[in-house]
């Protein structure tokens, strides 16, 4: 594999993460989706996510990679934090949905903004919302609307969501430096870089919280 050693690493955390996607999204349409519309449209989702992992392992193969060793490293974080964030309930799922998983992704998509741009290409591909989003947002807006007092509640879950995410990232990085250093400039003040990572998640986070209107 001739690509820079970080590459292995984020394709492989990518891959792993769509895969677990796909996974959750199919468990969570068939035992929180409220109506057959909301569970053939959540469905329809994971089909998507499941794309998504099929353009990234065929990638990793084509660089010389073994798929399944390069999603390996990862399967522990990912899988602990959808343990530790298991929805209780379809609003929650949806919140999972686009905000922990989100910011997740904005992570990964900035990890992969200084790497060959064959790669950044295939990653907003497999980064593209597909209309996770908007399915989101209509139906935890509505569901506030209907209940004004799931509001606060949905908050908090979306504030815990991000810190085991923010946990679990902190964990990935530690055990796996090249992916961690493809988030840092070559000679720039690693502390500053990591600030500004940071405050542009944030960011997107309070976006993402605001179209929720949670």
């Amino acid at each position: 594999m001739n690509e820079s050693p970080g590459v292995a690493d984020l394709l492989g955390v990518l891959a792993y993460a769509e895969l677990s996607a796909f996974t959750r999204m199919t468990e969570d349409a068939a035992t929180l989706a409220p109506t057959l519309a909301d569970r053939t449209a959540l469905c329809e989702l994971a089909v998507a996510e499941y794309q998504h992992f099929r353009l990234l392992y065929d990638r990793l193969r084509e660089l010389g990679a073994d798929p399944e060793r390069a999603m390996q490293p990862f399967a522990g974080a990912l899988d602990a934090w959808h343990t530790q964030t298991s929805p209780a309930d379809w609003l929650q799922a949806l919140v999972k949905a686009y905000v922990g998983v989100g910011i997740a992704l904005d992570f990964y998509r900035e990890a992969a903004r200084r790497l060959d741009p064959s790669i950044v290409e295939l990653v907003d591909e497999v980064l593209t919302d597909e209309g996770r989003a908007e399915f989101a947002v209509e139906r935890v807006r509505a569901g506030v609307a209907a209940d004004p007092a799931v509001s606060g509640r949905l908050a908090l879950w979306a504030r815990r969501l991000v810190g085991e995410a923010l946990s679990q990232g902190q964990r990935v990085a530690a055990e796996r430096p090249e992916l961690a250093l493809m988030l840092v400039e070559s000679g720039a003040n690693d502390q500053a870089e990591i600030s500004r990572l940071f405050a542009k998640l944030t960011e997107q986070h309070g976006k993402r919280m605001a179209a929720l209107g949670i």
